[in-house]
């Protein structure tokens, strides 16, 4: 118990909460409702990437966020970084490639999972030196995505400063968003998944995501036990309009409801906005299930807005 009291005490006096690596996108989100991609007629641009939505509601939340990631020297790399910018993410550790373009993804606007089609070019050209060791020394969270991992140098890049960062005593998370048309092989994305597992991170899972990498339907215990024997402690599967469970190892798994929404006005980040609140909560020191229940609210109010989260909105007195 005193280590673990040491441990926490070293990681909170650390000045930046959570490190996001991982892909920075523009997002075009189509503009009309419940069509796939083939019959959308024109998209919306926003900013996208699930640890870059993470970094910016995290910022949004009065948390430190920084980011790691690589765009184009190019317009939609300029606006990335001015957006970054309006809300206080650190980015001195993005990269602009020269020669490459910055990623973009189509996305169709659903209220169930929706469909992209990515882009990708500079995304993944994350390199080892973005990483200094001194600011994993000073960082309490260290977060990245199934997506960033799917493509080296990125792949290799992320893994290596996990390692590093487990090793400097950063609590590590991971989105295990899985999609096929990402990687080259289910066989090579489970060897990822599980090489970062090691590390113990916080694991946000959803059963979209897990009937794709597993290709079935699986028990959810069986989904937790998955992650359990790879060395995750805590397991957060996201179950849509049917809430939340999360499995502890060894404790009662804890289940509760999502937050009735009205009118879902566009579903894309909604997870992203789940995880936010989490892991606010959890760098807030709460218990397990005051991070699902903050971590719901933050869900239910991205569901009710296209793109982002509304700006005019003070979401750090509404949470906590």
């Amino acid at each position: 118990m005193k280590d673990l009291e040491l441990k926490n005490n070293k990681r909170n006096s650390r000045t930046i909460d959570i490190l996001c690596v991982g892909e920075v996108l523009i997002d075009f989100i189509g503009h009309q409702s419940g069509v796939g991609i083939d019959e959308t007629r024109d998209y919306h641009r926003y900013l996208g990437g699930s640890p870059t939505n993470v970094a910016m509601n995290s910022a949004r939340l009065g948390l430190k966020s920084l980011m790691v990631a690589t765009v184009g020297t190019d317009g939609f790399g300029d606006y990335i970084f001015k957006r970054f910018s309006e809300v206080g993410v650190n980015t001195n550790h993005m990269l602009g490639h020269e020669d490459k373009a910055t990623s973009v993804i189509f996305v169709s606007k659903s209220e169930g999972t929706p469909d992209f089609i990515p882009y990708r070019d500079a995304d993944c050209c994350i390199q080892e030196s973005q990483i200094p060791k001194a600011i994993l020394s000073d960082t309490k969270i260290f977060h990245t995505t199934c997506f960033a991992l799917s493509k080296k140098p990125a792949q290799s890049t992320i893994l290596k400063k996990a390692a590093e960062a487990f090793h400097l005593g950063c609590q590590l998370s991971i989105d295990v968003n899985y999609a096929k048309k990402l990687w080259d092989s289910k066989k090579e994305a489970l060897d990822v998944i599980k090489a970062y597992c090691k590390f113990n991170p916080l694991v946000k899972i959803s059963e979209d995501d897990m009937e794709r990498l597993f290709e079935r339907h699986l028990p959810h215990n069986d989904i937790f036990e998955f992650f359990h024997a790879e060395g995750v402690e805590i397991v957060c599967l996201t179950l849509g309009s049917k809430g939340v469970k999360l499995s502890q190892k060894d404790q009662p798994i804890i289940e509760l409801p999502a937050i009735k929404v009205e009118k879902v006005l566009d579903t894309t980040g909604a997870g992203d906005a789940f995880w936010s609140g989490f892991l606010f909560a959890f760098i807030k020191e709460k218990p397990v299930e005051e991070c699902l229940k903050v971590a719901l609210q933050l869900a239910a109010l991205k569901l009710q807005n296209v793109g982002r989260l509304p700006d005019n909105i003070t979401i750090l007195s509404k949470l906590l």
